[in-house]
């Protein structure tokens, strides 16, 4: 993972991420799961195509999931069809990386993300996953091994994680 986001727009990368984790926030803060924001972003016009958060559509959703299913239904399209329709230089922002696994038995947002081809060029994450559910995230492995970049934007990790663990016992995470 490419430590830091250091480019010259790395101020509209913060931006993105707290606007990630305002959505994280509207998420029902639960102990069995983390609150999530997410924006899946076209970088060449710096518009957001969409946005998501955990548990915002129905059943046990994640904010990347969202973002697709959101973009799909407004298309009018599967979501394994998004490549088709997204711009060439989509990004996508969430408060923390997308997970390599689903105990609830869902696709897990590495592989929603890989079934999109290059659609999707690089990630933005705001926090690497906390151990606590699935153990070590190796997802951003994956990613990287398919030639999408995967960036820490850094400087909000304490924020972000308070709101992800809302929720959870004390000292759990």
């Amino acid at each position: 993972m490419t430590s830091q986001a250091n480019s010259p727009t790395s101020h509209s990368h913060l931006e993105y991420m707290r606007q990630a984790l305002d959505l994280a926030q509207k998420s029902p803060p639960k102990p069995t799961n983390y609150r999530v924001g997410a924006l899946l972003v076209d970088a060449k016009t710096n518009s957001i195509l969409a946005s998501g958060y955990t548990l915002e559509c129905e059943g046990n959703t994640h904010a990347e999931q969202c973002c697709f299913i959101k973009l799909a239904e407004a298309h009018g399209i599967p979501e394994e069809s998004l490549a088709d329709i997204l711009p060439e230089q989509t990004v996508l922002y969430t408060t923390v990386e997308p997970c390599f696994k689903r105990l609830s038995g869902n696709l897990p947002c590495v592989e929603r993300i890989l079934r999109l081809g290059k659609a999707i060029n690089t990630v933005y994450v705001g926090v690497k996953e906390p151990e606590k559910f699935v153990g070590e995230n190796t997802g951003r492995k994956q990613l990287e091994d398919a030639g999408i970049k995967v960036v820490l934007v850094g400087g909000m990790e304490k924020e972000i994680l308070e709101v992800a663990t809302a929720g959870h016992k004390t000292g759990d995470i």
